[in-house]
């Protein structure tokens, strides 16, 4: 690896021409195979091998390790080691076929513009505004955090030096030594944190602040280690450090005004003016090439102009949208590779090299996790929480990654040094999630409230409603469902609007999850700097139109466990009812069109285990695709009742419909001689039918059905749905399955039939399942809960929750 490059010259002339012969510039373009032309033997045909065969490998790898719950980066990291000379690239065919001597400078230039790009998102995550406004415990801890690992890591420096690499300049390597040791990952920490639910708790607010200190930090530190590592005289380092601090200095004062401009100027829900995009680009790159000029690195010019771009507005994510997808999924995994090629595990080799892997791991560990956690006790954080603290701030990631590459190319670490130091990076990020989810479980709040059921004695009593969606265009079905459901009781209606994003490795979800707020869960929006400002503003608008309290919420989490944040936001929020949105969305043709087959598998873990009662809404554009305001309100709503807990609940939250003045509504009950009426489904009759019809005002009309066989009943409910708006029915009714096979059994047998185009393509649909302590893993007793009958219907048995 070392005489890769065409300007390692020494050695006797053959080895020099050899070096030179292996190293020769590759032309671009072949003329193709039927030429007689290699492509493996020409640049572009080359890279676009190598970038697929790194995206299948690192992408293959992150799904093997999702069980495990580990961030992307450590399969990334894996799969850069695996191509390189640690594995298949002992196999000397695959590596001067698919990653020879020649290609590598196109390689590693490709890799660093999609890692300068990748810091500029970096830096476009910090907020220096958030930094100052960090807590007196945030900064005790990260600078404890900072300062013990870094105290151990110069004591490990000189060990290394002497043992392994005895001509490495001294003062450079004991501040890269330190610098790599103390580092926290900071978007790592955060993907993290997220998937173990953990982000609003105090621990996981106290974690973030921290590690967003921690890494400006080692931003400035990395800039020191550069400065020092130069070959020239102590004074040039000096020149080095000057320079760069004149360098910040004229961004803060000369380009950013012109980046304010530019955000002024890109109002929120108004697309950003391409000019715009291009001139920042075109400053990221030219102070990336400035930085570079200086003798510090490309890469530190972009992070500072991604620092120094407005947080406020819409310009700053519009930037992040355009780049994210690109960089993050084609460009970053890259640098991995570049990386991975450089280090070989073979080099670790004997007693000596594992027993300086051990001393690295353990010193690592015992600085950041022991000077994280005495600092936490010293603040009077719980030991519990004090240890897991310290396991989270011990993530490394890919800032690691880069000060080892520096250290490597200025000659700082030998091979071994630097495979040493790789393996310490994957070691403690990798034991990161394992080793909090053991120590730290947060105990659930509010697993103790009175309402989850709609019907209920006392219906003066305040409805609270968790509605979750996942796209924008749900909002207005969301916000006119809620309208007619707030009846004209005197009792207050609030609506908590849940906006369903899966957490991903877009920079843009990582600046949402960092901004969590505490009166949230997972965390509650703030207008116009979460990205979803205009989703806030739909919220805004309808409860200053509305007598219905509304208060927008994000939850951000993978979508495997999200049905996690739906069930702890319904516990926390003591809500009576969740409406999900059903996995599938209506096409221009009346078809249904899944959306993810993992929402799907999250509605049925959130009907398994709900704290309160579930409906799930099939979305036919109820009411227009705008939200209709309260005084035009006009909707025919259908009602079919068959008996049982869950069409009870379904009449109960259907009656509510009634009594706005712009709803009909239209009961149907379905009558059997095999099936006894029961005294609970004549009392709810009564109850919601009986009073309307005797008030003879007209908004309420009751039919009954003695239809039996499949074809008679479903015949029916499509002659009564004709020109209904919405049609409500329980889960599990006692009847008899309505269609032969239905990819969603959950919606139990009246369900499945309504959410097919057999039965409309115009009316939506909203299946209710009530509330059933019995399978509620979050109610000891169901002393209070005078209606536990089971539900009839079974779940899917190849949808367990995670």
């Amino acid at each position: 690896m070392e005489g890769m490059s065409a300007s390692g010259g020494g050695g006797g002339g053959g080895e020099a021409s050899s070096a030179v012969a292996l190293c020769a510039p590759m032309k671009a373009t072949s003329e193709g195979a039927w030429q007689g032309d290699n492509p493996l033997g020409f640049s572009l045909p080359l890279i676009i091998l190598q970038v697929c065969l790194v995206l299948v490998l690192t992408r293959g790898l992150a799904f093997a390790l999702r069980p495990l719950r580990q961030p992307r980066v450590i399969a990334e990291i894996i799969g850069g080691i695996l191509l390189g000379p640690s594995a298949l690239g002992r196999n000397k065919v695959f590596l001067n076929n698919v990653f020879p001597p020649a290609s590598l400078t196109v390689l590693d230039t490709l890799a660093n513009i999609g890692l300068l790009l990748f810091l500029f998102l970096v830096g476009l995550e910090l907020d220096p505004a958030a930094l100052r406004r960090t807590g007196r415990s945030a900064l005790a801890i990260a600078v404890a955090g900072m300062s013990l690992p870094f105290a151990f890591g110069v004591g490990a420096s000189l060990a290394l030096r002497t043992a392994i690499d005895p001509g490495a300049p001294r003062g450079p390597l004991i501040v890269f030594m330190g610098v790599a040791l103390s580092i926290t990952a900071f978007p790592v920490l955060a993907r993290i944190l997220a998937e173990l639910k953990l982000l609003t708790t105090d621990l996981g607010r106290m974690a973030m602040s921290a590690a967003a200190v921690n890494d400006i930090t080692a931003w400035i530190l990395l800039a020191l280690a550069i400065a020092l590592s130069g070959s020239g005289s102590p004074f040039v380092s000096i020149y080095v450090l000057l320079c760069g601090v004149g360098f910040v200095g004229a961004a803060i004062f000369l380009v950013r005004p012109a980046l304010v401009y530019m955000a002024r100027l890109s109002p929120a829900g108004e697309p950003v003016k391409e000019s715009f995009v291009c001139a920042t680009l075109g400053i990221v790159l030219a102070a990336g090439f400035v930085t570079d000029a200086i003798g510090i690195h490309a890469l530190f010019g972009a992070f500072v102009i991604g620092v120094l771009i407005p947080k406020e507005g819409a310009y700053g994510g519009a930037l992040t949208e355009k780049m994210e997808d690109l960089v993050s999924a084609l460009f970053l995994p890259l640098y991995f590779v570049s990386s991975g090629l450089k280090t070989n595990v073979a080099t670790i080799s004997g007693p000596r090299s594992w027993g300086f892997l051990v001393l690295v791991v353990t010193t690592a560990c015992a600085g950041k996790i022991g000077g994280t956690v005495l600092t936490s006790l010293l603040m009077r954080v719980p030991p519990r929480e004090a240890l897991a603290l310290g396991l989270l701030m011990n993530t490394k990631g890919l800032v690691e990654l880069i000060v080892l590459n520096i250290g490597r190319d200025r000659k700082v670490l030998n091979e071994e040094a630097f495979a040493i130091l790789v393996l310490m990076a994957l070691i403690t990020t990798f034991m990161t999630t394992p080793a909090v989810t053991a120590v730290y479980k947060p105990a659930r709040r509010g697993a103790s409230y009175k309402h989850r059921t709609v019907e209920r004695a006392d219906a003066d009593t305040e409805l609270r409603v968790l509605a979750c969606f996942h796209a924008i265009r749900g909002i207005p079905t969301l916000i006119n469902l809620v309208e007619a459901s707030r009846g004209t009781r005197r009792s207050k209606l609030t609506m908590y609007a849940m906006h369903l994003v899966e957490l991903s490795e877009r920079s843009s979800a990582i600046s949402m999850v960092q901004r969590a707020r505490r009166n949230g869960l997972p965390f509650a929006g703030r207008r116009g700097r979460d990205g979803g400002g205009e989703v806030v503003v739909a919220f805004e608008a309808f409860q200053r139109l509305s007598a219905v309290t509304v208060r927008p919420m994000t939850a951000i989490s993978d979508l495997g466990t999200i049905h996690e944040d739906i069930v702890a936001s319904a516990l926390n929020k003591r809500a009576a009812i969740v409406v999900l949105p059903f996995h599938k969305m209506l096409c221009h043709d009346g078809t249904m069109e899944p959306v993810d087959r993992a929402y799907h598998q999250a509605n049925v873990r959130v009907l398994r285990s709900a704290p309160c009662s579930v409906a799930v809404l099939v979305d036919r554009v109820l009411g227009g695709a705008a939200q209709v305001s309260a005084p035009d309100v006009s909707y025919a709503v259908l009602v079919l009742f068959f008996g049982g807990p869950d069409d009870r609940e379904a009449l109960a939250y259907a009656a509510r419909m009634g009594e706005h003045p712009g709803i009909e509504l239209t009961v149907a009950r379905f009558t059997s001689a095999a099936k006894p009426k029961t005294a609970r489904d004549e009392e709810a009759l009564q109850r919601y039918v009986g009073r309307a019809l005797k008030s003879g005002d007209g908004s309420v009309k009751y039919e009954e059905s003695t239809a039996t066989e499949r074809q008679e009943v479903t015949s029916t409910i499509k002659a009564l749905g004709r020109g209904k708006n919405l049609v409500v029915a329980g889960r599990s009714a006692p009847t008899a399955p309505l269609v032969e096979k239905s990819d969603c059994p959950e919606m139990g047998p009246v369900g499945t039939y309504l959410a097919t185009p057999d039965f409309s393509t115009t009316a939506s649909v909203l299946v209710v399942q009530r509330y059933n302590p019995r399978s509620d893993p979050t109610c000891s007793s169901p002393a209070g809960e005078e209606d536990v009958e089971d539900a009839v219907v079974p779940f899917p048995s190849s949808s367990h929750s995670a």
